[in-house]
């Protein structure tokens, strides 16, 4: 650290070893007022070390630093040994006492931390690093050795030992122990009975010795340590384990026995040879080969192979292999077997450069016995940008590709990105500078069919062109933009009964928002218009068409605020009446065919737009007024907000006559209500809500409900009821939730990612209930048991494939904490991801502990 070292000269010891007094105090290892002295002259010096960024150390570790900074410095013995050729540093004087200080009553240190505290010691700084032993009992010969008896320890650097006995050769630089050894190297501790060791470049064996790791927590046995260098080792007949014995008779919940195990911490990796895994005391699995990480790092091996059970796959077996090819590459080999289908192969590989990063997928089934046929997949994403010195230039792709119609619901354990109906095949150029912006698209769709429940394809993209100028410095307030678009849609005709087309368009706007705290007030004025040119003629014969139609709107909204207290609390109160007008004028539309455009949904969002579709093949004729009004209920302190309603309702002045094809017009003068509410009165829990209401039929069209309770971590329950009047009626509900809470065992708050503690059950699970159908939809129901340092899952699982079909697995794995993950059967854990909303895993990957957490 950064303390003054203590030093004396060999006269000065003599004339205090003349007084009796001195004599004992030398005898014990203390001078009489705690100085320092050496057996053998010395000089010693502090380091300049450097400062790099530390993270946060908590306060316990810098009090026990602190203690051996205080002990080192005021009553231990200490014998310093010194590289050849460092130079001398004078004693540091000691501090003058003030009246704030009193000797009598010293004031603790002001702890705090420091850049100086490294978690590795510069390689540079290594072979200048003083060596300190002390202990009851000094003895020896100056630059040859030293003896130090009872209650010896020496320390260079982040290396510690402590024994009974210590013999240290300078020359060698050799360090021998016996007796309560105790070895500590950044936090890693080996204990047993005899070391021998070099120093610096920490070479040397333990015997007999049990060892522990700082990163995770592992320990166990071995008859011997080989210390390769200070960053390799060997460890013979070991065993190998992240559990705590419950007692002095009990053994580990699980247990890994190796002959050897190789430890490499500069590459963060660990390996087992002629290893048994056992569990519960009983052999498992024989091993012979297999690594594990000290850290969170990457490494190239075979990881954990997973077996599993399903209806379709029947029993399955996979086995991947991760290759670490660089720091910004990897690729992840899969193999796997299903006795009711055949074999398969996938590759995931992922990339990442400075200006693009991305990731291929792929699957191969040479041939799947359940269709009688070859099965594939591909999907890949790539996201890139360049600074070309003309604008910013970007380049986006996304390729999602499989064999045939029937891969969707065959393969439930793919992606869920192939596991839809309409794959894209998208690929966007763009290009940027200044207010401008350009825009090349091409998109093609792959429809997978199903026989019960066909669908229309949408149209490829092939391709769209758009350019778009927005400046930013327009006079007066105002703000405006000018969008120019071209795109070729492609479809079969067969499906869509419409022809392919080129469709142009030009959207200018304009506007002039006028903002103030009470409020605001929005005109704006849009021109669309819009150019089809057809391959083929259309009902009435025509080739081309063409609509060009202005838009106006005005949106304006005030804001009104008061203190108010409710339920006991405070709050700031507000009231939000809202005003939306806009005006399109009627253009007869309904000979035109329909590429991108559907309406848009009936929300809070939408309802104050100028257009009721989405796309540009339909512009509404609209005359309305929107009227809207919202009230909100704010924590004054920070502004949280705790309390949320609304309602909103469009008043129309004129029938809207512009409909999508097979549409109604619509006449009512007054659309449905809309109602929103949303609570969040403490963290724990809150409710949203939204009801589109018909004051006609005084009944509600759409109806959601939802709710979540989340008191701690590990502790959630969410419920939601969707009704869509006509269609579809849905209760889903959700959670996690600890079993032990049941018989009062509420566990303990370890913070996330670290569980609730050892022996605990947990109940996981999503329910989606049809009760228009009546019957379950979705089922996701499982159990987790966390062992401390194993845990637990079983899952079954009922997902809908489609109207008449749905796929039953059940998931098991058993998850050893520690040893690289290995699981045995296939992991629960992205279902319960995907489906339970909330959900947290009950191990997430913790940073590396530091080494001033395990301090000597």
């Amino acid at each position: 650290m950064d303390n003054p070292i203590l030093q004396t000269s060999p006269r000065r010891s003599r004339r205090f070893s003349r007084s009796r007094r001195s004599r004992r105090s030398r005898r014990h290892g203390v001078l009489p007022w705690g100085v320092a002295f050496p057996v053998a002259a010395f000089v010693s010096f502090p380091l300049p070390l450097p400062a790099p960024r530390c993270k946060p150390l908590s306060v316990q570790p810098l009090v026990r630093l602190a203690q051996a900074r205080a002990r080192a410095c005021a009553l231990a013995l200490a014998c310093c040994v010194v590289p050849p050729g460092a130079p001398a540093q004078e004693p540091a004087p000691p501090a003058p006492l003030t009246p704030s200080t009193p000797s009598t009553a010293p004031v603790p240190p002001d702890l705090r931390t420091t850049p100086r505290l490294q978690e590795k010691i510069p390689q540079a700084l290594q072979p200048q690093l003083p060596v300190f032993v002390q202990g009851d009992r000094i003895s020896g010969q100056t630059d040859l050795h030293t003896l130090v008896e009872g209650d010896a320890a020496l320390r260079r650097g982040d290396t510690v030992i402590r024994a009974d006995q210590l013999d240290y050769r300078r020359p060698e630089d050799l360090a021998r122990a016996r007796g309560r050894v105790r070895l500590n190297r950044a936090g890693n501790l080996y204990e047993g009975q005899t070391l021998q060791l070099q120093v610096e470049t920490f070479q040397g064996f333990f015997d007999d010795v049990r060892y522990r790791f700082l990163a995770t927590q592992a320990h166990g046995t071995a008859t011997r340590v080989d210390f390769l260098d200070r960053d390799r080792s060997v460890v013979h007949n070991a065993t190998y384990t992240t559990c705590e014995r419950r007692d002095l008779a009990s053994q580990p919940d699980w247990l890994l026995r190796a002959a050897t195990l190789h430890i490499d911490e500069a590459q963060q990796v660990g390996s087992a040879d002629d290893a048994v895994l056992e569990f519960k005391g009983w052999p498992l699995l024989p091993i012979p080969h297999i690594s594990f990480p000290l850290s969170d790092q990457r490494k190239s091996g075979l990881l954990p192979p997973t077996v599993g059970l399903d209806r379709r796959d029947g029993l399955s077996y996979s086995q991947p292999y991760y290759w670490n090819i660089a720091p910004n590459r990897d690729a992840t080999l899969n193999a796997a077997l299903m006795t009711e289908r055949g074999a398969s192969l996938g590759l995931e590989w992922r990339y990442l450069e400075p200006s693009y990063h991305g990731q291929i997928n792929t699957d191969l089934m040479p041939y799947d016995r359940l269709r009688q046929r070859s099965r594939w997949s591909l999907s890949g994403q790539h996201q890139g940008r360049w600074d070309t010195g003309i604008g910013a230039l970007g380049l986006s792709l996304g390729l999602y590709r499989v064999s045939d119609d029937n891969y969707w619901r065959d393969f439930s354990r793919v992606a869920t990105s192939l596991r839809q109906r309409l794959l894209p095949a998208d690929a966007v150029l763009s290009w940027a500078r200044n207010d401008m912006s350009a825009t090349l698209r091409t998109l093609q769709w792959q429809t997978l069919q199903d026989v019960t429940a066909p669908i229309v394809p949408p149209y490829d993209r092939m391709p769209q062109l758009q350019w778009r100028y927005a400046p930013t410095r327009l006079g007066g307030g105002l703000d405006a933009s000018l969008e120019l678009d071209a795109t070729r849609f492609e479809a079969a005709r067969a499906l869509t009964g419409q022809p392919n087309a080129n469709r142009s368009y030009a959207l200018a706007q304009i506007s002039r928002p006028f903002l103030a705290p009470q409020g605001f007030i929005t005109p704006r004025l849009q021109w669309h218009a819009t150019r089809y040119q057809f391959d083929a003629p259309l009902v009435d014969g025509a080739r081309s068409a063409s609509r060009a139609l202005p838009t106006f709107s005005l949106d304006s909204g005030l804001v009104f605020e008061r203190g108010a207290a409710y339920l006991g609390r405070n709050f700031l109160q507000t009231l939000e009446p809202r005003a939306f007008y806009t005006y399109t004028p009627y253009r007869d539309q309904s000979r035109l065919p329909v590429y991108d455009t559907a309406a848009n949904d009936f929300n809070f969002a939408t309802v104050y737009t100028e257009n009721a579709f989405g796309g540009n093949d339909r512009l509404a004729d609209n005359h309305l007024l929107t009227l809207g009004l919202s009230t909100r209920l704010l924590a004054p302190d920070t502004g949280a907000e705790a309390a949320r309603l609304g309602i909103a309702q469009r008043l129309r002045f004129s029938d809207q006559k512009v409909t999508l094809p097979g549409d109604p017009q619509v006449s009512e003068r007054l659309s449905d209500l809309l109602l929103g509410a949303g609570i969040s009165w403490t963290p724990g829990w809150g409710l949203d809500s939204t009801v589109q209401y018909n004051p006609k039929t005084r009944r509600s069209i759409r109806t959601t409900l939802g709710a979540h309770y989340s008191p701690g971590s590990y502790r959630t329950v969410s419920a939601a009821y969707r009704l869509q009047r006509g269609t579809s009626e849905q209760i889903d509900v959700g959670w996690q939730w600890p079993l032990n809470d049941l018989w009062g065992d509420k566990g303990l708050n370890l913070g996330p990612g670290r569980g609730q503690g050892g022996g605990r059950w947990y109940s996981v699970g999503r329910l989606n209930y049809s009760l228009h159908d009546r019957r379950l939809v979705d089922t996701v129901a499982g159990l987790e048991y966390d062992g401390c340092c194993w845990i637990g899952r079983v899952l079954i699982e009922r997902l809908q494939s489609g109207l008449t079909s749905a796929n039953a697995r059940l998931l098991f794995q058993i998850e050893f904490l520690g040893l690289s993950r290995l699981s045995l059967g296939a992991s629960p854990l992205d279902s319960f991801k995907q489906n339970v909303p909330g959900y947290r895993n009950l191990r997430e990957q913790m940073t590396t502990p530091s080494r001033f957490s395990n301090y000597d």
